[in-house]
């Protein structure tokens, strides 16, 4: 029997009846449910009495195996979700019920058929690299890593920051900009697009370093190899600033040196065979669609 594990932060009202369907067809399946435990305020209405299922609290109550975690929501809930799989190497497939949703694929309206494919193996397995940040501060003790990016960025509105990049130790640039985004081929349809970057295929073993508005207009973003270090050494007038992974916000002091480099595990993706990365990117981005009227 295979055992799914489930996750969500919320629910709208909305999506509810297709959340009731998809415990229906877990239920014909005959699938082993364990739901993560916060997540039972969403769902537990429209469980009980319908499936039997167990709850877990941690990645390690997952290490006893999961076949696959489904992740209900948007990019973010999926992001979240990497914290739940850490290096368990379980799957991770995401039911979007987002608004863009480039890593959430299984569209609710053609969720019978897909999960009926999850079901009979008909998928691939993608892996995802994640970017690892050190530092003697160890802001992010237990969780250190990112999915999409590493973002440095201004806390107040007002003055810049200034950001001396080096790369294996070799000086790069110094940044005066908002910010400075560090992002994996994954990140790269993230922040990093919306600020400029690059759409870079995924498992193509790189980084890319892209600035938020930066004060230099002959500044652009440059993509490195993942088997780069990049060291950072924050400045700026404000006494504080902000440093992120993906959804994951901590303050940091000027003159902080920060260490970033390829994570020592990665995160596997479930991959449906009609949501490949280049279909989503047409989707999404409207290629090959004659919009000028």
């Amino acid at each position: 029997m295979q055992r799914i594990a489930i996750y969500t932060r919320t629910l709208d009202p909305e999506f509810r009846p297709y959340i009731k369907d998809l415990v229906q067809l877990l239920n014909k399946f005959e699938l082993q449910l364990v739901i993560y435990e916060p997540s039972l305020e969403a769902l537990k209405d429209l469980i009980e009495g319908q499936i039997e299922y167990s709850v877990f609290t941690s990645f390690k109550d997952l290490e006893n195996g999961a076949d696959f975690l489904v992740s209900i929501g948007g990019d973010g809930t999926l992001l979240d979700s990497t914290l739940l799989v850490r290096n368990t190497g379980i799957p991770i497939v995401g039911i979007n019920t987002g608004r863009l949703g480039f890593l959430a694929r299984i569209a609710l309206e053609k969720l019978g058929e897909e999960l009926e494919g999850l079901v009979k193996g008909n998928f691939e397995i993608e892996e995802r690299t994640l970017i690892k940040l050190d530092s003697p501060a160890n802001l992010f003790p237990e969780y250190n890593y990112a999915l999409n990016e590493l973002t440095i960025h201004k806390k107040d509105t007002t003055s810049m920051v200034k950001i001396h990049t080096y790369v294996n130790k070799e000086f790069l640039n110094t940044y005066w900009a908002d910010g400075l985004i560090i992002s994996t081929p994954t990140g790269s349809t993230a922040y990093s697009l919306s600020v400029g970057g690059p759409i870079v295929y995924p498992g193509s073993n790189n980084f890319i370093i892209t600035p938020v508005a930066p004060h230099n207009l002959n500044v652009r973003p440059i993509v490195l190899p993942d088997s780069s270090t990049i060291q950072l050494k924050v400045e700026g007038r404000a006494e504080e600033f902000l440093v992120s992974l993906d959804s994951r916000t901590q303050t940091i002091d000027p003159n902080v040196e920060l260490e970033v480099k390829k994570n020592d595990f990665s995160i596997k993706l479930l991959v449906l065979p009609n949501s490949s990365f280049l279909k989503t990117i047409r989707n999404k981005m409207n290629w090959g669609f004659d919009l000028r009227n």
